[in-house]
């Protein structure tokens, strides 16, 4: 849908206005991205130019994923400091998305994917990654073991493991990502799985769970547990 353009606002109802008027929440996303974005381009205000980027990118979800000189690429209203900006600032969202308790409770796979979901979720690749736990089963430290590719990542055992051993983990919990945000499982993630739960056994480790995150499109549960399907 075409934008309507600053100037033909009431005041009230330009996107800052309206912001202290009503609060950040009553504002659209590419209202509240024109408050950050500012200025527009000969010809397109600040408010079309979001309006432009959002539906250029396929939305925030797909905006965060970017990188500053891609920012850049699909706008031209977008410099190179605005676009740093941006991608800050994604990263710091991302980041209070992790949750405000230095050693969060890492306990069920909601509140793992409350911690790590959205972060990975603006991943364009597949993370695996190690998160080790104490025995209240908070989180002591996170660690990325491999990046591959958009279909699978793979990694041994002893690289998962090692930082376990090293960091004195009462147990941890491995989580993946599908960047497509559908989690099912696929046969080499249920393959991989019974690889740790045989080298967590071998190792005297305690393997809690291995959770993939994905989105609720759809409505559907936006993780799948390997523990909670009966499977580790």
């Amino acid at each position: 849908m075409q934008s309507a353009r600053l100037q033909e606002m009431p005041a009230s109802e330009r996107p800052r206005e309206k912001a202290e008027r009503l609060g950040f929440a009553a504002l659209s996303d590419a209202e509240l991205l024109a408050i950050f974005i500012r200025t527009g381009v000969p010809g397109r205000d600040a408010l079309q130019v979001a309006g432009d980027l959002l539906r250029d990118c396929g939305g925030f979800t797909e905006l965060a994923r970017r990188t500053p000189s891609e920012i850049r690429r699909k706008s031209k209203g977008i410099g190179p400091a605005k676009s740093l900006e941006m991608a800050a600032a994604f990263e710091i969202g991302r980041r209070l998305a992790r949750g405000a308790s230095i050693q969060p409770l890492m306990d069920t796979p909601q509140r793992v994917f409350d911690a790590f979901g959205a972060e990975m979720l603006a991943l364009r690749q597949e993370s695996l990654r190690v998160l080790m736990l104490d025995a209240k089963l908070r989180l002591l430290r996170a660690e990325e073991i491999a990046r591959g590719s958009v279909n699978e990542c793979l990694a041994h055992p002893r690289e998962i493991f090692r930082h376990a051993v090293v960091h004195s983990a009462y147990a941890v919990v491995v989580i993946h990502n599908h960047p497509s945000g559908d989690p099912s499982p696929s046969s080499a993630d249920y393959r991989v799985t019974r690889i740790l739960a045989d080298a967590a056994r071998l190792l005297q480790i305690n393997l809690l769970d291995h959770i993939i995150l994905g989105s609720a499109d759809g409505g559907r549960t936006p993780y799948f547990s390997f523990r909670e399907a009966g499977a580790l």
